[in-house]
């Protein structure tokens, strides 16, 4: 994984949620900001951030906020 790649999954997740004030999902962050990654790699980066605490999941199930 490349943590440049990581930190601008996590400023995306911060300015998309700034934005809408909704949870964030990988599919989106891949669509809205082209990583030239899978929402899957997406997926892992955002599993990461949120084991270090960097973000959490509102629900089980659901985004990332």
């Amino acid at each position: 994984m490349s943590d440049e790649r990581r930190l601008a999954v996590l400023r995306a997740i911060v300015q998309d949620y700034v934005r809408t004030s909704e949870p964030v999902g990988s599919k989106s962050l891949v669509e809205r900001h082209h990583f030239g990654v899978s929402a899957a790699t997406v997926r892992n980066d955002m599993a990461l951030l949120e084991a270090v605490s960097y973000t959490h999941l509102t629900l089980p199930t659901s985004d990332l906020v």
